[in-house]
């Protein structure tokens, strides 16, 4: 079949905002999209597309209609198919577009099943059309065409006359047979068709097969469509087994088209009476021997049915019963015949998992015990087989006496039933077993769990079920008060979190507080070590490791919160872990961790937090292993992004606090994260959250009841226009860099778009930043800068204090300079400012000594408290929503009492005005997990990657 080519959403985004009809032609693959816009301006042209002058209707000032001719762009489908395949990277797109978006949907699923008929069109043209269609397949087409909207279907079936619109299903089937005409004409098609027709895209005229294609498109379009009934013979419902009398035979069902009976047995359709005959139609029984024809290639058993005088029923011996209840089932289903079975006899042989010993009675009811040692290798539970035939449960003997039958008709208890041999041996030979504690509760927590590659229904008994119940309770299962020696008063979220919290500790369970920046992760951690230390079951020292730059932070907190409590820091030259006392706070940096995990792992800790654990979103960073390697009783990660860009972090984070849970990282990625992420099974996105959502609390400021106090906060884009000096390095730089690319081979090209991509958002920072210059002239030459004074001039006025954003450290000196010459102070922080130097910053700017603070993007984006600021300026985009969002956190957040206005710097008509689009989108598609950063812009093709950087608009 065809590929669809890769579309660059660049070059689609503002035509994914128009509307969209379809326009037939012949033969259908020759069809095409219009794009038109309602205020009847141009639309923009893309490759592939042309401009024309297009027919609609539109509302009238008189409330009724009108035709109007307006500029459209014609794409064909092929070219068109990009667009609609990848509707979901514009969820600005009109509605239209997601309309036949769907189609497409609809279409590649119809073909995926085999749906495919040759034909003729109209004009003799060969032509593959969308068949043949069940039922069930019809209601779909009707119930997508029913929600078609005026604009997908506006323009007039001839000019000149808008009362006669196209027909919402009728254009709909031209669209999937478009699809359908198009996709199967490959250059490898003529090898199966012998010739150049119904594989080539170039049309041809075959008459002579007219009366061929008549019957084909009769049975496809009449609504005929057929049924097996079976039913058995000779069978002695007294007798204890088959003594081989019994006799099955298929009888053949036939429906007839709306108006008609519902379903009449093949034999009434032949009577010499001619009733059925003529109730289903004139064309009745060719049109059913056209159907029987395609369901014998489905199942051959009903071979015998084509050369019979009457088809009405075929005998069916047991090998074909037992194949009908397993593949030959799926098969006719698939060729639109279903099977009815005799309602007296039993099916449906059901294997299911139990997990979890039974009860002994020694727990109370309400209470869920784990195991003393949940992660323990010597420690494991139950996993066993059931088995149930048609609602019934069935013994492993039973089942054994099933399989040794080798019969599909069996003698079970009172009654008589049908089982497919081959399946009750399969089920037989499965055998219980043991299995790690959290892989059983992961088993219980989604209710299935893969077993050969299928999946398998999963039942928890015993403890294992009350601690299912415990974990997915809505309601907290204990309130906790504040403990002893905390000087704090939590609010009622974070109280809420520290009950959470030691609920899934007491367990011996990991978890994962992934609250908003600023909502108090730090002193619920507090409180949740004062709390562990009143029981001797779970105290002991905590050891907390975070980034260099909030180990302070982290200090001061504690000596604050909790005083009295033993804290020290293992960090630096001097370091000494000594001693370390029950009760003790020990507080190291993820570099340390790395290079001490030994000394540390010596240590019985009672707590290990990870805080801004994304820090360890790679599984297989020296500093992730190291962070393994330490034993303690329980684990908890705290972060503001537990998913910055994809589900693999999401994992690492989680199977360091609850090692296994979510299996191994291949078996995640195939189970989870690719179905989640290519949003291919929403089935996988409602288990992963079942299974997620016990171990991972996450409370955003904007919900509900969390920090009502919190001041508004109101988001900008501010766009400034490029200096000339800024225009003409741009497109220097993307012309010679382009160049250079398209001739280069893979690997040199991924460093050159790289190379590429940041000299451009430098030269849109300022030009002294990308030609590094020593002494430059920087007021004059940067459109971004200007608006940067003009903004400090009013925030400065207004005597705020601003926090200024840049990912480039010699970027932020630049500035740091130039504030310098105009006299405004300001401080400057990066990656190299040693740790007690940050203190001292954040100290001065948060008393007011000082009124701007640069801060380096990686360096300075989590952890600090900056509340003295009510402004936020980013001065240049990061690749990643989440990452800017925490920066604006650093003064949005709890302690902050003056409304906080972000304001984001943007180069229109360049690269960055792309990247705003980008960030745009991933905001609104929430919980989608979507690739980012410049390594997903190395994969772009050459003509992708020039529209992307292509200078555009006023800028030039």
């Amino acid at each position: 079949m065809q590929t669809i080519p890769t579309a660059p959403p660049s070059e689609f985004s503002e035509l994914a905002r128009c509307c969209v009809v379809f326009l037939p032609s012949d033969p259908a693959r020759t069809g095409s999209f219009a794009f038109w816009r309602w205020d009847c301006a141009t639309p923009p042209t893309v490759p592939g597309g042309s401009a024309t002058e297009l027919d609609v209707v539109l509302p009238a000032e008189d409330g009724g209609v009108e035709q109007v001719r307006i500029p459209a762009v014609l794409l064909p489908v092929h070219d068109a198919l990009p667009l609609l395949t990848r509707t979901r990277a514009f969820p600005e797109g009109h509605r239209s577009v997601g309309f036949w978006a769907a189609a497409c949907g609809l279409a590649l699923h119809f073909l995926a099943r085999g749906l495919l008929l040759p034909g003729l069109s109209a004009g003799d043209h060969d032509a593959w059309r969308v068949g043949p269609l069940s039922a069930q397949d019809a209601e779909l087409v009707r119930e997508l065409a029913a929600a078609m909207p005026p604009e997908a279907h506006a323009v007039p079936l001839t000019a000149g006359e808008p009362a006669r619109l196209p027909d919402p299903e009728r254009l709909l089937r031209a669209y999937l047979d478009a699809v359908a005409d198009m996709l199967p004409r490959s250059p490898a098609a003529s090898w199966v068709t012998g010739g150049p027709a119904y594989a080539t895209p170039e049309p041809q005229r075959l008459p002579e097969l007219r009366a061929w294609a008549d019957d084909v498109a009769a049975a496809h379009d009449a609504g005929i469509r057929l049924s097996l009934r079976v039913e058995v013979s000779g069978l002695d419902p007294a007798a204890e087994q088959d003594d081989g009398r019994v006799r099955f035979r298929a009888v053949l069902q036939v429906h007839g088209p709306s108006g008609a009976p519902d379903v009449m047995d093949a034999a009434g359709l032949w009577s010499d009476t001619g009733q059925g005959h003529e109730s289903f139609g004139t064309r009745a029984r060719t049109d059913a021997l056209l159907a029987l024809r395609r369901a014998a290639r489905a199942w051959p058993p009903l071979t015998p049915l084509l050369t019979a005088a009457v088809p009405d029923a075929v005998g069916l011996a047991d090998d074909e019963i037992a194949e009908l209840l397993g593949e030959g089932s799926g098969a006719l289903a698939a060729a639109g015949v279903d099977v009815h079975w005799p309602k007296e006899l039993s099916r449906d042989l059901t294997v299911y998992a139990t997990v979890g010993s039974p009860d002994d009675g020694r727990s109370a009811p309400g209470d869920a015990p784990a195991p003393s040692a949940f992660h323990s290798a010597g420690t494991s539970v139950d996993f066993s087989w059931g088995f149930t035939l048609g609602g019934r449960e069935l013994t492993r003997a039973e089942l054994g006496r099933l399989a040794e039958v080798k019969r599909p008709l069996v003698r079970l208890h009172d009654g008589w039933a049908l089982v497919d041999p081959q399946q009750a041996d399969h089920a037989r030979n499965l055998h219980d077993r043991r299995v790690a504690p959290v892989e059983a509760l992961a088993a219980a927590l989604t209710g299935s769990t893969e077993v050969d590659g299928q999946l398998v229904d999963v039942r928890s008994t015993g403890w294992l079920e009350r601690l299912r119940e415990r974990l997915t309770d809505p309601e907290p299962v204990r309130a906790v008060g504040p403990p002893p020696g905390l000087s704090a008063t939590l609010r009622d979220y974070q109280l809420d979190g520290l009950g959470w919290l030691a609920s899934m500790t007491s367990l011996g369970l990991g978890c994962c507080l992934a609250d908003d920046m600023g909502l108090g992760k730090t002193v619920t951690l507090i409180a949740l070590h004062l709390y562990r230390q009143t029981d001797a079951s779970s105290a002991g020292p905590t050891l907390v490791v975070c980034p260099a730059s909030l180990i302070g932070n982290w200090q001061r907190e504690i000596e604050r919160f909790a005083p009295g409590v033993p804290v020290r820091r293992f960090h630096g030259p001097g370091r000494d872990l000594g001693s370390v006392a029950s009760g003790e706070f020990i507080l190291t940096t993820y570099g340390t961790m790395r290079l001490d995990a030994e000394r540390l792992a010596e240590v019985p800790w009672g707590l290990v937090a990870a805080d801004e654990a994304q820090h360890v979103k790679n599984p297989y960073a020296a500093t992730s292993r190291a962070l393994r390697s330490i034993g303690s009783r329980t684990r908890v990660a705290l972060t503001g992004t537990p998913v910055e860009n994809n589900l693999t972090e999401l994992w690492a984070i989680l199977d360091w606090t609850t090692p296994g849970l979510l299996g191994r990282l291949g078996a995640f990625r195939a189970r989870y994260a690719q179905p989640v992420e290519g949003g291919l099974d929403p089935a996988a996105a409602g288990r992963l959250s079942k299974l997620v959502r016990p171990f991972l609390l996450r409370r955003r400021k904007s919900d509900p009841g969390i920090a009502p106090e919190l001041p508004p906060k109101t988001e900008s884009d501010r766009h400034v226009a490029l200096t000339p000096e800024q225009a003409e390095l741009y497109e220097a730089l993307a012309r010679e860099t382009l160049d250079r690319i398209a001739a280069t081979d893979a690997m040199a090209r991924r460093g050159l778009i790289v190379q590429l991509l940041t000299g451009l958002k430098q030269i849109c920072n300022h030009p002294a930043q990308f030609l590094k210059e020593d002494e430059p002239r920087l007021t004059g030459r940067s459109g971004k800068l200007e608006l940067l004074d003009e903004l400090l001039g009013t925030i400065l006025s207004e005597g705020s204090g601003v926090l200024v954003f840049t990912q480039y450290v010699r970027m932020a000196r630049l500035l740091e300079r130039h504030l310098t010459d105009r006299g405004v102070p300001s401080l400057l922080l990066h990656g190299g400012t040693p740790v007690t130097a940050r203190e001292a910053m954040v100290r001065r700017f948060q008393e007011g000594e000082v009124p701007v603070f640069l801060l380096s993007l990686k360096a300075a984006g989590t952890g600090l408290n900056l509340t003295r600021a009510a402004h936020v300026v980013h001065y240049d985009r990061w690749w990643n929503p989440a990452v800017e969002a925490q920066a604006t956190d650093r003064a949005y957040r709890i302690g902050q009492t003056r409304p906080v206005q972000v304001h984001r710097l943007i180069a229109e008509g360049t690269l960055e005005d792309r990247i705003a689009e980008m960030l745009a989108r991933k905001r609104e598609l929430a919980d989608a997990v979507l690739a980012t950063g410049e390594a997903a812009l190395t994969e772009l093709t050459d003509t992708e990657l020039a529209a992307l950087v292509e200078l555009r608009g006023e800028a030039r």
